[in-house]
């Protein structure tokens, strides 16, 4: 019988989840995973990739951001691709994440360190307040986690100033 004061805590096991979905991402730069979790059950996922049917960065060998040196956080209508974020919210019904978390996990495909101040884009927190998602969970190292009100978002709006990135 397993000791459950050794057990992984909720927010990490979906956060290791996440992870794992990560793993998939096909950025140059910097993978991330997103799961949406309601009431305990996983109702989508997502990863960074260009959309479907269309060659990724890793296929291509280059990432157009990079070549003209956008820093992070910015222009990302630049980029071939979709979100992990924006990717698990279009995989699953807007009835299906009302009140739900999300998990996101950051990992620099470089160095393959966990992203510590991960967070999502000024687009991506669009999509989760619109998807009615409450929270968000984000991994800072690998057993430390913030998490985020959404209504926050919603509070703090980040497209009224002059503000780019994270």
């Amino acid at each position: 019988m397993p000791n459950n004061s050794t057990r992984r805590d909720k927010h990490n096991y979906y956060l290791d989840i996440a992870e794992t979905v990560l793993e998939r991402g096909t950025c140059l730069r910097r993978n991330f995973g997103a799961i949406i979790v309601v009431a305990d059950e996983i109702v989508s996922t997502g990863y960074v990739g260009a959309p479907r049917r269309r060659k990724n960065c890793i296929d291509l060998g280059c990432c157009h951001r990079q070549t003209l040196n956008i820093p992070r956080g910015e222009r990302y209508e630049m980029c071939r691709s979709v979100h992990a974020e924006a990717n698990a919210i279009i995989s699953a019904s807007r009835k299906e994440m009302i009140g739900g978390t999300l998990y996101l996990v950051g990992r620099d495909v470089e160095t393959g360190e966990i992203v510590s101040d991960a967070n999502s884009c000024a687009m991506c927190k669009r999509m989760v307040i619109n998807a009615g998602i409450a929270r968000v969970v984000v991994r800072r190292d690998e057993n430390n986690y913030e998490i985020i009100d959404v209504n926050l978002w919603i509070d703090d709006d980040d497209s009224l100033g002059e503000k780019t990135g994270y």
